[in-house]
């Protein structure tokens, strides 16, 4: 591990790392990040291995400009419109990748979060290299944000500095907040995480097909699964009978990479796919009898996601979980045009 102050003779160095498949932390307009080469497979395995990343957690990436960005995403308009406004600077775009990257970079959904950095040194290492190379924070995940050497290096083990090649010190970083990231791949664009930058979040999608509102509640899911191992998710689905929330169950349990066939608990009441639990409450004759299904055993999971079809029919039993779960109220409407369906959501 070589660290060397930020200059102009710096980027030719960190190319030459990035080439071999080497780790580099360097600075950015939000917080140290760490790169690497996101075209190069053991490049990415290794980035994985610092960062402690099960496979198939996404990477975003860097890339030069918006012609770089074309090369490896589709953009669609709204993403073109957020490109033109918004970048370059501290956002994030997700839109639907064209897999021509190292596989484990895009999401399992086939998505891309695409950066384009304001800040020099960035741009002038990604033009150089010509590739996108991975832009995310440099501590291992769930530790502290980096804004200087010391938050990364006195928070990793020994073990994970022998993978850092190179660190390039750019001193004591503003304490911005991380990059705004937004998802286009929906008809409106969705905000999975709030940062430096604020878009008002709409909290509300139109869905014009099953396969549509499948992919809403995997977005849904990819917005609030950083909470998953604090405290269960419970997706609290409210809707009349054939607006789609067993399709929007199906949905979490395809992010989830469960296989087997997920249908109506209607005459179970309760199903079980691993990590995902299946409630449907709409033949309870009493709220309370929601305790009787093992609702208090499942949320002591911290892992567990729970959906509850006509949860409206057991809103305080859930409601009085709060300080234990995670509770996304989801209401989905059918619009009597063309199949439409509104769903929306919010936290209580």
């Amino acid at each position: 591990m070589e660290i060397i102050k930020q200059n102009t003779k710096v980027i030719a160095k960190a190319v030459n790392v990035l080439k071999e498949g080497g780790l580099v932390i360097f600075p950015t307009e939000t917080v140290y990040g760490i790169a690497t080469d996101a075209t190069n497979p053991k490049a990415i395995k290794k980035l994985n291995t610092y960062k402690k990343r099960p496979f198939g957690k996404p990477y975003s990436v860097a890339v030069s400009d918006t012609k770089m960005a074309e090369e490896y995403v589709d953009l669609n308009d709204t993403a073109r419109n957020i490109y033109k406004e918004f970048l370059p600077g501290p956002v994030t775009v997700v839109s639907y990748g064209k897999h021509k990257l190292a596989k484990g970079v895009e999401s399992e959904t086939g998505t891309l979060g695409i950066r384009i950095s304001s800040h020099p040194l960035v741009g002038q290492i990604v033009k150089t290299i010509g590739v996108p190379i991975t832009a995310t924070s440099a501590n291992a995940s769930y530790m502290k944000r980096p804004y200087k050497i010391s938050d990364v290096l006195d928070n990793i083990s020994e073990k994970q500095k022998k993978l850092i090649d190179l660190i390039i010190d750019g001193g004591v970083l503003p304490h911005n907040e991380p990059s705004t990231v937004i998802d286009t791949t929906m008809d409106d664009p969705v905000v999975l995480r709030q940062g430096e930058i604020k878009f008002k979040d709409k909290n509300e999608i139109l869905s014009r097909s099953e396969e549509n509102t499948q992919n809403i509640a995997k977005e849904l899911f990819q917005k609030y699964e950083n909470y998953l191992g604090k405290r269960p998710i419970i997706f609290a689905l409210i809707g009349e009978m054939g607006t789609g929330k067993t399709q929007f169950t199906k949905g979490l349990g395809k992010v989830l990479g469960i296989k087997e066939e997920i249908v109506s608990p209607t005459f179970n009441l309760v199903m079980e796919y691993g990590k995902l639990t299946h409630i449907d409450a709409w033949r309870l004759e009493n709220p309370k009898e929601l305790e009787t299904l093992g609702f208090l055993k499942m949320i002591e999971d911290k892992n567990m996601v729970i959906a509850i079809e006509w949860a409206d029919r057991v809103i305080e039993e859930i409601k009085n979980q709060r300080e234990h779960a995670f509770i996304v109220w989801v209401k989905i409407k059918y619009l009597n045009t063309d199949n439409f369906r509104r769903i929306s959501w919010d936290i209580i």
